[in-house]
């Protein structure tokens, strides 16, 4: 079994840290539901700030807030303002996740949604795994991103 992304928050900013809270992350819920992020799912955080990485798990805070505070010992590993990628692992084989195509949502300043992408893998006519990124349902070549 590999593991692969199942969902992923890319930029959005940190609106609030609590180091006395008992932990987790806590995230707008319909940006989780959105994207796919269920409660107490574990997620990893990317501090594209500071490059910190931490894992914790989500919690739902109040709907339309568009909130994103970390909690307890994450707290520590970010400032308000700071720009973070959340992603969340699923596992399985290559195959489930031709089945699944992640969701990806990218982020405005104020955590308003600013694009929706799904990550699409498939095989190729060779049979190779291949993929596309898609946007609104037109396909945006892999390149654009890494060329």
């Amino acid at each position: 079994m590999q593991g692969f992304v199942r969902a992923k928050l890319h930029g959005i900013r940190v609106t609030g840290a609590d180091l006395n809270y008992h932990g987790s992350i806590t995230l707008d819920p319909e940006i989780c539901r959105r994207a796919g992020l269920d409660p107490l799912e574990f997620v990893e955080i990317w501090n594209k700030n500071s490059g910190a990485r931490i894992s914790t798990y989500v919690l739902y805070g109040v709907a339309g807030a568009r909130c994103c505070i970390l909690n307890g010992a994450a707290a520590r590993t970010c400032q308000v303002g700071d720009e973070v990628i959340i992603a969340s692992t699923t596992f399985g084989t290559l195959d489930d996740v031709v089945a699944t195509n992640p969701r990806v949502l990218t982020f405005g300043p104020g955590n308003e949604v600013a694009e929706e992408l799904s990550y699409r893998v498939f095989r190729n006519e060779r049979g190779e795994p291949d993929m596309t990124i898609e946007s609104h349902g037109a396909a945006v070549p892999v390149t654009r991103l890494v060329g």
